[in-house]
């Protein structure tokens, strides 16, 4: 706090239970994001349950700080009729664009980097409660911020507590290897998120990127291509 403007500070307007409400709303809005994040995780769409529980907390602060950062401007010379909110919506709607830039598609139906423009966007706000002189606000969002993101990459939850993998796999087409080969990938329980078939003569060859609980390893390949000679070529990678 600068020396001589503790007057025009909204934290010396805002009392500790005012602080406590802020984080009520926070932790409200970011289990709403949670629950809406997982529903659209469990369906394998692309922003899961940190993108949609950042997105929402952060929407909270910025709504906070909208309503309550200028509440020490109230009676001050000069200030009447001013809007001073206008300044935090502009940086709302300027920071989504340095946020789209880091969203990019990987194939047809891979999105990356939705997490990481959420999370600027998340720092923005932090930012802009700081700077209006919510200290507490913007100390409370990025400890959660953290917590969130620590938490949920060392325990994902739904679509992305799956293991990505890229299966290519050619024999000679034979519909009894090909019934086997599909049975595989359901004893694994996997996701197929884009697939690929190419055809020379009686050869077939499929390129599938799937998501799985139980992902298949090499020992897993090796053991399919021992019982089924038809097979030329059956490669796992991971990314």
């Amino acid at each position: 706090m600068l020396s001589g403007l503790s007057s025009f500070c909204p934290e010396a307007h805002l009392t500790m239970f005012d602080n406590f409400e802020f984080l009520i709303r926070i932790l409200l809005s970011g289990c709403m994001g949670c629950l809406i994040g997982f529903e659209r995780s469990k369906r394998s769409k692309e922003a899961g349950v940190r993108t949609h529980c950042i997105v929402a907390l952060t929407s909270a602060v910025f709504m906070i700080v909208s309503k309550y950062a200028f509440v020490d401007l109230e009676g001050v010379p000069g200030q009447r009729g001013a809007d001073s909110a206008r300044i935090a919506a502009q940086v709302v709607s300027g920071i989504s664009f340095l946020g789209a830039g880091i969203i990019f598609k990987q194939g047809r139906s891979t999105v990356r980097g939705l997490t990481t423009a959420a999370g600027i966007w998340a720092t923005s706000a932090a930012g802009l409660a700081i700077g209006a002189g919510l200290y507490w606000l913007g100390i409370i969002e990025t400890l959660m911020i953290l917590s969130l993101q620590f938490l949920l990459h060392k325990h994902p939850l739904g679509k992305h507590n799956m293991g990505e993998q890229t299966l290519v796999f050619r024999t000679v087409e034979r519909r009894e290897v090909l019934d086997d080969f599909e049975d595989l990938l359901k004893e694994h329980k996997c996701s197929i998120e884009e697939s690929s078939i190419k055809r020379v003569g009686d050869t077939i060859e499929y390129k599938l990127d799937v998501r799985s609980d139980h992902p298949i390893e090499h020992e897993h390949a090796l053991r399919f291509m021992e019982d089924h000679k038809e097979v030329e070529k059956f490669s796992i990678q991971t990314p």
